[in-house]
């Protein structure tokens, strides 16, 4: 039997990574009027208790590395935000392929922050890239007073650059030598933490379902989470990113099939395609680069 190579192991864990993040965008839908920061509980509470499952199993150390947790705090704030953001749009946006492709706006973000603050230079193509990925959320987020969506829509592309600061973070405390488990359990754990009060004073009774379809929601997020880390190891960003925009693929099927029959506008669809082409763009340039600087 062929052995399977690790580029292969990390597009399938990309995948399921892709697979798990649409079927939480769609339990957000399917879980109704529970307020948004109710569901962001649940959607972190699962992946502690998996988060320490994880790390007691490994034999690993609950705290930060030396000079990591100022990092761990500032990407925790901005994940909140983004996933705040990300799952207002979901639950008010008629489309849940709209959220998500607003979401992805994220790798873009994370070059512009990365710049900015890891001093990382920006090559003037993923400038450019930059600039016209931004021309392509205008058409998904439409942004006119006519448009009723334009509150859900902004969130939503906020919590796309918020996903980017976050992932800023952990890129650096990734080449710090932090352990990627104890920042799913971190993040988890402040993101419980800071929205448990709401809970406490303004909890929605829920019915049976809610709660199960909740408890979903911190299942696939939790498997999302630990997927997307589990690729990087196995592979480079270069080589297997672009793998990660089968979500929105994923959320449109299951936002025709399982939420009524939704269908994004033709502006949503030219919005898609450009996000998506410069993403393929970058994905080839980047990978370029690299073998130039191999040969």
């Amino acid at each position: 039997m062929a052995k399977v190579s690790d580029r292969t192991k990390g597009i399938i864990c990309i995948l399921i990574s892709a697979l798990s993040f649409s079927g939480m965008s769609s339990f957000i839908n399917l879980s109704g009027d529970v307020p948004v920061f109710q569901k962001v509980f649940f959607r972190n509470l699962v992946a502690v208790f998996i988060a320490i499952v994880t790390l007691l199993k490994n034999h690993e150390q609950f705290k930060p590395q030396k000079g990591c947790l100022k990092y761990h705090l500032i990407r925790s704030t901005a994940g909140l935000v983004g996933v705040l953001g990300n799952f207002y749009a979901t639950t008010k946006m008629a489309s849940t392929a709209d959220a998500a492709i607003l979401n992805k706006m994220s790798p873009f973000f994370t070059l512009i922050f990365s710049a900015i603050f890891l001093k990382e230079k920006v090559k003037p193509k993923q400038a450019i890239a930059i600039g016209i990925a931004f021309v392509g959320a205008m058409f998904v987020i439409k942004p006119t007073m006519a448009n009723p969506q334009i509150l859900p829509s902004v969130c939503g592309f906020i919590g796309g650059v918020c996903a980017g600061g976050a992932y800023t973070c952990v890129r650096h405390m990734g080449n710090k030598g932090e352990n990627g488990r104890f920042t799913v359990f971190f993040f988890s754990l402040f993101s419980c933490l800071t929205t448990a009060p709401y809970l406490i004073f303004n909890f929605h009774p829920m019915t049976k379902q809610q709660w199960i379809y909740l408890i979903m929601v911190g299942v696939c997020a939790a498997g999302g989470q630990f997927a997307i880390t589990a690729a990087y190891t196995f592979a480079p960003s270069r080589e297997i990113s672009i793998y990660d925009y089968s979500n929105v693929i994923f959320t449109a099927i299951s936002g025709y099939f399982f939420l009524g029959g939704q269908v994004p506008d033709l502006w949503s669809f030219v919005g898609y395609f450009i996000i998506c082409a410069m993403a393929v763009w970058m994905f080839l340039y980047n990978n370029k680069v690299h073998i130039s600087k191999k040969s």
